[in-house]
């Protein structure tokens, strides 16, 4: 845990002095105050989370990270695990929907092998950080130890730093992972208080027998393994896969170093939790970027008091909705820092008593 309590300790506050003059500057652009909405709220976030007063996003990076998990065994998803390793290939060869989107908003995706259940040809632009091959069946005990939950968010602290090395003003997070949104659903479903039933969603698909069977997993994975919602990081080592603990650590890292994280969906959110009950003051520097299909996401960003920026019934994960966001974050950042002043552009601005005319007419 010393890294990971290190790591958290360098968090900071958002700088507000800096966020207050960001807003005078947003108020005297051409136009009326407050007229580009969540633009100018998203742009006041960034300078304050990285203390810039005129941030540019030259290096995009999103993580997508993928791992197994042993409770797919309970035909939870539609598709079969074998598919987790088929995909991570279908990244590395560029023929994703995150490599797609990504390449559109200009980011850089790394692809990241935390518990895959198989050994992966060797590639230039695969990082492996596998923690094991899959977590075990939570039905039947503990997905993992607490020294694998440990070592899995140690991994994504370490990932985030190597690339760190190279370059990063905002991070994108993405997953890959048969049957991850069963384990998303027990840990939101342990933090939130809400009934599995209102947590938990179709995945890849599944028909109304395969979900009704998927709830019944959950809530039997959880009876057994009665996580502590005090403790992350037994919620992780018992309900939890080894990409979400990657996840968050990648998060918690990035906090660290004042960098925006902006946020996928469901998987994504689950491991946004286990960041936040590790330490609270995370949240303010995550950006929901979409509401999820998946219906358990929703309590996710209510439980974190996050306002999402879109909502287009996304559900792939891999970091798309991620990517999207970035290019929403990156155009309240040209608002900023491109749109020209009143005063500058020689433009009268409005006065009180040209309103009260008006009102008065």
């Amino acid at each position: 845990m010393n890294k990971i309590n290190e790591t958290v300790k360098k968090i900071e506050k958002l700088d507000e002095d800096l966020m207050n003059k960001t807003q005078a500057r947003l108020d005297s652009l051409t136009k009326p105050q407050g007229s580009l909405g969540r633009l100018e709220e998203l742009a006041k976030l960034v300078v304050g989370i990285s203390k810039k007063e005129n941030p540019s996003f030259e290096n995009k990076v999103i993580f997508t990270l993928a791992a197994d998990h042993g409770v797919a065994e309970e035909k939870v998803s539609a598709f079969p695990k074998e598919v987790t390793a088929q995909m991570i290939y279908n990244f590395l060869n560029a023929g994703a929907g995150i490599n797609v989107l990504a390449s559109h908003v200009g980011a850089r995706v790394r692809v990241v092998d935390m518990g895959v259940a198989a050994d992966l040809r060797p590639h230039p632009e695969l990082l492996v950080k596998k923690i094991g091959y899959s977590t075990k069946n939570m039905c039947k005990g503990a997905a993992m130890t607490k020294e694998e939950a440990i070592k899995s968010i140690e991994a994504g602290i370490e990932v985030f730093e190597d690339e760190f090395r190279k370059g990063i003003d905002i991070v994108g997070t993405g997953d890959m992972g048969i049957a991850n949104t069963t384990p998303s659903s027990a840990i939101t479903a342990v933090f939130t208080g809400r009934g599995v039933e209102d947590v938990t969603g179709r995945g890849t698909g599944v028909d109304d027998n395969a979900l009704k069977n998927k709830q019944n997993v959950i809530k039997r994975a959880l009876e057994l393994n009665r996580p502590d919602s005090n403790d992350s990081m037994d919620v992780l080592s018992k309900v939890g896969g080894f990409e979400i603990g990657g996840l968050s650590g990648i998060m918690i890292a990035a906090v660290a170093k004042r960098i925006p994280v902006v946020i996928d969906g469901f998987i994504s959110g689950a491991a946004a939790l286990i960041a936040y009950h590790l330490e609270p003051k995370i949240k303010n520097y995550l950006i929901a970027a979409h509401c999820s299909a998946e219906s358990g996401h929703k309590f996710i960003l209510e439980h974190l008091g996050l306002k999402p920026l879109f909502d287009l019934e996304l559900r792939l994960g891999e970091g798309t909705g991620a990517a999207l966001g970035i290019s929403l974050v990156e155009a309240a950042i040209k608002i900023l820092t491109q749109m020209a002043t009143f005063e500058n552009a020689s433009i009268s601005q409005r006065s009180d008593k040209q309103v009260l005319d008006n009102q008065n007419r």
